[in-house]
């Protein structure tokens, strides 16, 4: 796994302004123009910035290290064959502009981070939902209908934003690049950026004639109802996913939608890796003596022979009984024995137990 924190050598709390200043620093060390320089400690530096500034891909980060739900990591740090550096940071030819000096990280890192005027690929956002299901249910699946309130593809329009019968146009804002060049002034000098057109929304077109029902967007929000199938052993706090049923964006591939599972308590039994685990209380004689008690599993109530002797600590298994495994197998079921003693004795049983007791038991 990646460790952006200690590429650019700073902490997990380190604020955005603390990030920015190990970059820059970096940055200048390891350019490759520079003497001394190392092009692939350039490109790490890099991939580390561009994930820790974003608060979003942070976020991400933080949970889920450098493979995020979205699938495909944040970016590899591809190739920079051809790329002229010269114009990093102080080390090329003066810009015309302001007496400061301007690279291109929209061009430079577009491939890697998907923000280069090359990659107008859309993915909505990923959802997340709570679910709780019962015990039994968790150990045995079940297939429930789940109802959640989301952007989905408007119908009408089938999600491009426009009336039926009519076109779409280029945006005149970003001339179909579905990017406009925003230029930003930094301590290394102007960086120019290529930033998502605002009027199109990174698709580089819009619709000539909007759809009355999505009002040009090619979503609505929607209450969706949704079959999910939860698999026979799932236990509390996992998180199923369900690929394309998160947010919609037009001309675009819906996000994820991730259910995390809450598993309500059994009154009498509990789960212990794949064994179901229980207690039953048995009175002295019947420890002594033996007995049929009925105890209650999750496949109904089953009669099971307390055998003559028992003693305290012991237990009943019952095999296949527990949590379904691979290859059609199960746990087992396992009665833990307690033997109640009784607090009040009469006088006929405390004689019964004088006997015993000069016999040895």
């Amino acid at each position: 796994m990646k460790n952006y924190y200690d590429t650019l050598g700073i902490s997990k709390s380190a604020s955005k302004d603390e990030i920015k200043k190990a970059f820059h620093k970096l940055a200048h060390k390891y350019h490759p123009d520079k003497s001394g320089g190392d092009e692939a400690k350039f490109k790490e530096v890099n991939e580390a910035y561009q994930v820790l500034h974003d608060d979003q891909k942070r976020s991400q980060y933080d949970t889920y290290g450098d493979n995020p739900p979205s699938g495909g990591g944040y970016g590899g740090a591809g190739g920079f064959e051809g790329f002229d550096f010269s114009n990093f940071g102080g080390f090329g030819n003066q810009s015309s502009g302001g007496g400061g000096f301007e690279f291109d990280l929209g061009d430079m890192f577009g491939g890697m981070f998907g923000g280069g005027r090359q990659s107008h690929a859309r993915r909505g956002n990923d959802l997340q939902t709570n679910i709780n299901i019962d015990f039994k249910d968790s150990i045995f699946g079940i297939e429930k209908e789940i109802q959640i309130k989301k952007p989905s593809t408007c119908n009408t329009c089938k999600g491009t934003g426009a009336k039926h019968g009519t076109d779409l146009e280029t945006c005149t804002q970003c001339s179909g690049k579905g990017s406009v060049r925003n230029i930003q002034r930094t301590i290394l000098g102007s960086i120019a950026t290529n930033v998502t057109c605002d009027k199109c929304h990174g698709v580089g077109k819009i619709p000539k004639s909007p759809c009355e029902h999505c009002r040009g967007s090619g979503v609505v929000n929607e209450s969706r109802t949704i079959k999910v199938s939860i698999p026979a052993g799932i236990q509390n706090g996992e998180t199923l996913r369900i690929n394309g049923m998160g947010e919609a964006i037009s001309l675009g591939t819906s996000g994820d939608l991730y259910i995390r599972l809450g598993v309500s308590p059994h009154k009498t039994i509990v789960r212990q890796k794949n064994d179901l685990v229980t207690s039953l209380s048995i009175k002295l004689t019947d420890a002594l003596l033996g007995a049929q008690y009925a105890i209650e599993t999750l496949d109904g109530s089953i009669s099971v022979t307390i055998p003559t002797g028992t003693r305290v600590g012991d237990d009943i298994v019952l095999k296949n009984y527990g949590v379904p495994t691979s290859h059609n197998k199960r746990g087992n079921f396992i009665i833990k024995l307690n033997i109640t003693l009784p607090s009040k004795l009469s006088k006929s049983a405390k004689e019964i137990i004088e006997q015993l007791k000069q016999e040895g038991i």
